[in-house]
């Protein structure tokens, strides 16, 4: 009689296999982009996913400063911060924010779809947003994978 049931063996960190992943946000929504950006930093795109270990690949986006919103959130999206002194609140809508830090409109965006654990601050170090197309990692990746 055969094996009725295969053992699963479990991923060690050593077997962890990381790729490159290029992304262009030229006229994307910043919604769909992002789910795809929180996907490959946790890795759940590979099939020997495990939640407990970070798996993720490497993420460089290029061309933040072309990606778009739906609908009128342009104008009423708004990114706040805040310094913890009183009045210290500074509050500045996407457009604004798209012409100054284009960048940090695609880091808040997908550090709010990360998981709220340890593992998000490595996950973050991992995605690294451009401006526009020129980057510095054009020789670790042959083709764009999106």
């Amino acid at each position: 009689m055969s094996k009725l049931t295969e053992i699963t063996k479990s991923v060690k960190k050593k077997e962890i296999v990381r790729k490159w992943h290029l992304i262009d946000c030229n006229n994307q929504v910043l919604g769909r982009v992002a789910t795809k950006i929180a996907r490959l930093l946790q890795g759940k795109n590979k099939r020997n996913y495990v939640s407990y270990l970070d798996m993720g690949d490497y993420v460089v986006v290029i061309n933040a400063s072309k990606i778009i919103v739906t609908g009128n959130k342009s104008m009423q999206k708004e990114y706040k911060s805040y310094s913890g002194y009183p009045g210290g609140l500074k509050v500045k809508t996407f457009e604004k924010m798209l012409t100054s830090r284009p960048e940090e409109i695609i880091k808040r965006a997908v550090s709010g779809m990360l998981p709220k654990n340890k593992q998000r601050k490595k996950r973050m170090g991992r995605l690294h947003v451009f401006k526009d197309d020129k980057h510095p990692f054009v020789n670790k990746f042959s083709k764009s994978n999106n």
